[in-house]
């Protein structure tokens, strides 16, 4: 009875909040948190077709790994065989396709429990969604391979009117690979375990917006990224040096020649002009952009002479933003860079934050409570108690200047 209800009530909302969702992003992800709620699983994750090159990609997940970067081919794994058979798997059950130990893509969880069935549109099949584990340790039944099924073919219909989206032809250039990050804090007699095994991948070139409640700690991953703090357990790599225990100097050397940083606070010099509060720091790395260039690029040129106190919230801002990129830097941290600002400043920063990532080539990871920001990224993770609670493709990453909040 209680299944038959959770039925009803997700076969509604997916008629509803999923057919209103403005595009195929937000119809997967929205699809996903509801079947998931209705059929109690822990995870699961979309995977979609690209017909061209006869592969799945991840596109919308909820699970502890990042399984962004990773495709199947079509007929192999789970989701390769359910999508070239276009019959649902339930593992373990009826597996017999699935010899133990199945193969199942590793989604980092323990699976004892598995349902994937195809998604269909237009009698065509586009991918396959895959649920994982039942809450309360029972394993799934056939009964629940049912109604996943039902609510995947309603998922399909709602997104009809969503469009045409892209994949990715082959996987991105990791930069940053993190491993089962630990990071805890004393508190008195007792430690306040922030970070609790936090895997996460980032990628050349892409923009990734992290979002997450307070205290899920969103600023401390992004102070361990950034050399500012240090990890109690784990590893971070960069670009296949592992970072997580160097000594001081050598922090220094890869803050100063890797990273840009842009805060909520801009932190210029209120005793330099905008453009000395730039060259100052192209005089700290071996291979800057020329600071005149830096400033043109914020289109700030003819406040170059201005002090910090005689301009506003959204110019100091961008002035920040030119002091980040004057060093060519591979990575560009941005904590919470327009939570001070109004709606038209905010869209002037974002719009500028775009043009650096489409034109520098240059990886931004930016922090923020803003959803509607989240809606311009290549991929957005969120936070939850300390791990990656679920992680987002934008298939159709809206530009800056059509956000609206």
């Amino acid at each position: 009875m209680a299944s038959r209800e959770r039925f009803k009530n997700a076969s509604r909302a997916l008629l509803s909040d999923v057919f209103h969702s403005g595009n195929i992003d937000e119809a997967l992800a929205f699809s996903l948190d509801i079947i998931l709620e209705a059929l109690e699983g822990e995870g699961g994750a979309f995977w979609m077709l690209n017909a061209k090159k006869d592969r799945l990609f991840p596109v919308s997940s909820k699970c502890p790994a990042d399984i962004s970067n990773i495709s199947m081919r079509i007929g192999t794994g789970v989701t390769g065989t359910v999508v070239s058979t276009q019959n649902p798997a339930l593992i373990p059950g009826n597996s017999s396709a699935f010899p133990s130990p199945a193969p199942v893509e590793n989604l980092g969880m323990t699976i004892y429990s598995l349902i994937c069935v195809p998604l269909i549109n237009n009698k065509e099949v586009i991918g396959c969604l895959e649920i994982i584990n039942k809450k309360d340790g029972t394993f799934f039944t056939e009964e629940d391979v049912v109604m996943c099924e039902h609510l995947t073919n309603l998922s399909s219909i709602t997104m009809d009117d969503k469009g045409f989206f892209n994949l990715p032809e082959k996987p991105k250039d990791v930069i940053i690979s993190i491993r089962d990050l630990k990071k805890d804090y004393e508190n008195g007699e007792s430690k306040l375990h922030v970070l609790k095994g936090l895997n996460l991948d980032i990628y050349k070139n892409e923009f990734l917006v992290i979002l997450g409640e307070s205290g899920c700690g969103k600023s401390t991953l992004m102070n361990i990224i950034g050399g500012m703090d240090t990890l109690t357990s784990g590893h971070v790599t960069v670009e296949g040096r592992d970072i997580s225990h160097l000594s001081e100097h050598d922090l220094t050397v890869y803050r100063r020649e890797y990273l840009g940083f842009v805060f909520q606070s801009y932190n210029l010099m209120p005793n330099l002009t905008a453009l000395e509060n730039i060259r100052y720091i192209a005089e700290l790395v071996d291979h800057p952009m020329r600071p005149e260039d830096a400033i043109a690029k914020v289109n700030l040129t003819a406040k170059a002479d201005f002090y910090p106190g005689q301009m506003s919230g959204g110019q100091q801002q961008r002035v920040s933003i030119a002091r980040a990129i004057v060093k060519n830097p591979r990575l560009i941290l941005a904590d919470e860079p327009t939570a001070a600002l109004d709606y038209q400043t905010s869209i002037e920063v974002l719009s500028v934050i775009e043009d650096v990532v489409k034109t520098n080539g240059t990886t931004i990871v930016m922090i923020t409570h803003n959803t509607q920001i989240a809606k311009m990224a290549d991929r957005v993770v969120t936070l939850r108690n300390g791990v990656v609670a679920n992680i987002k493709r934008n298939l159709e990453p809206v530009s800056a200047t059509d956000l609206v909040w």
